[in-house]
């Protein structure tokens, strides 16, 4: 058994000086995979460190995390460096810069540049951006035109929720009223409820608010509907009637007859007892008499003597039965699925409409409105300048905690610069985590966006 290396490069084995060289040098654009304890942060803010010795304002420099306790660790930590390093000898300076990728040649005409960063970060008076994802994001949407508010269904005058709880509490009772007011929506609520219970309604209905934005988006897309076919899409030939079954009673009304006779014939009192009731199922067209008659509870043929007159007859139409009982299975399915996307999309409106009553702004809202401005080339420009920073490197630390979204508007953002025509250059960018640990699946965190951020970076920077 062979070990693995302790730090790759694109797969290939390196040397830990190696590594660092490539990891925290702030010109190249690099997502690091390292597992709880492997000095991610040290990494994240050795880039910074070197960032500003390169020339960056501290301004220039956004770090990204997910959490306020996080930023202030990854803050207090820059902090405490700038002022040991202030206070350092010049040889200690040299090899702190070694131990960060630095060459020993640039590192000695580097220490003295080091040693000073700290008083000039003071004389600057702007700190580096330090900042969770959400007060970024907010950020943005406090400098976002009207208009997009308007259009985005949000307030001028909006108050943010950090936890949107208290609006998911009150949102069922205006959404229940809706419901037993409305006569389509009431039969789909009560359908549901008399097959799943409403504690399981409730829940189902629950998790799609707690994912509204993938639902929108979904639904604008038309994947909801087109999630689950219906039966009649793939069973074109039992189309017709609301249950497959019956389609199948009716079009091969011959065909059940003569099984029933061949059933009937039989001297084994059993088997001419399902005769009968296949005959009388035909006549009444009781599909589930039909199925009863030919198949088992779980759906399978019923065994009936190989030697029987006409048991060709009879298991074609039990292979019948059962591509029937499939096929209603699939509308009971499709029938499931569009009742519960109904309800899913009055529960959202509903939500929609209490936080715009109290003038709420909830995450989702700033990360979806977040999305538009940067993924919008003019909006994204006028953004920069309202926030009054050209971000020169990007570094986001934990980023196997970020969903989807989040990640679709930074996309956007950085993607954006290959068609700027040369005229801007796109960021460095440092991302860093552990698919692996991903603790934040509750927020919609996605660990394969990690997968598909590490080959923007290799692909497309």
């Amino acid at each position: 058994m062979t070990e693995q290396a302790a730090y790759e490069h694109n797969g290939h084995p390196v040397s830990r000086a190696a590594f660092y060289a490539i990891a925290c040098d702030p010109a190249r654009s690099v997502a690091v995979e390292a597992c709880a304890g492997a000095g991610k942060t040290w990494m994240l803010v050795s880039r910074m460190l070197r960032a500003l010795l390169d020339g960056a304002a501290p301004h220039e420099i956004l770090a990204i995390t997910f959490t306020k306790k996080a930023a202030g660790e990854m803050r207090q930590r820059l902090q405490e460096w700038l002022e040991t390093f202030a206070q350092a000898p010049l040889d200690t300076l040299g090899a702190e810069l070694v131990s960060r990728g630095v060459s020993p040649e640039r590192a000695l005409e580097k220490r003295e540049a080091l040693q000073n960063l700290y008083r000039q970060i003071l004389a600057s008076g702007r700190p580096v951006q330090i900042r969770t994802f959400h007060s970024w994001f907010a950020a943005l949407l406090g400098t976002a035109p009207l208009a997009l508010l308007q259009a985005q269904g949000l307030p001028a005058n909006f108050e943010l929720l950090e936890d949107d709880a208290e609006a998911v509490r009150e949102v069922w009772g205006p959404f229940l009223q809706t419901v037993a007011t409305s006569a389509s929506l009431r039969a789909d609520y009560e359908a549901v409820v008399a097959r799943h219970g409403r504690s399981q309604t409730h829940k189902a209905l629950a998790a799609a608010l707690a994912k509204r934005v993938e639902f929108d988006l979904a639904d604008a897309a038309g994947v909801v509907d087109a999630s689950v076919p219906p039966a009649g899409a793939l069973f074109p030939d039992l189309s017709g009637e609301n249950d497959p079954a019956i389609a199948l009673l009716r079009r091969e009304r011959d065909a059940l007859l003569a099984a029933a006779l061949a059933l009937g014939r039989a001297s084994a009192p059993t088997f001419s007892a399902k005769g009968v009731a296949l005959e009388t199922a035909v006549s009444n067209e009781d599909a589930d008499g039909l199925i009863d008659a030919l198949l088992t509870q779980k759906g399978e043929p019923r065994k009936f003597n190989d030697k029987l007159a006409g048991i060709e007859q009879v298991r074609h139409v039990q292979a019948l039965c059962q591509r029937a009982l499939t096929a209603r299975r699939q509308h009971e399915a499709w029938q499931h699925q569009q009742r519960m996307a109904r309800l899913a999309r009055c529960l959202i409106a509903e939500f929609a409409a209490v936080k715009h009553q109290h003038g709420w702004v909830d995450m989702n809202d700033v990360e979806r409105t977040a999305l538009v401005m940067l993924a919008d080339p003019v909006l994204s420009g006028w953004v920069q300048e309202r926030l009054d920073a050209r971000i020169r490197h990007l570094l986001v630390d934990e980023f196997q905690d970020t969903n989807p979204l989040q990640w679709q508007a930074l996309h956007a953002w950085l993607a954006g610069y290959a068609g700027s025509g040369g005229g801007a250059t796109a960021p460095s960018v440092f991302i860093v985590g552990d698919p692996k640990q991903s603790i934040y699946r509750f927020r919609r965190a996605e660990p394969q966006v990690f997968i598909a951020a590490q080959a923007f970076v290799r692909d497309g920077l």
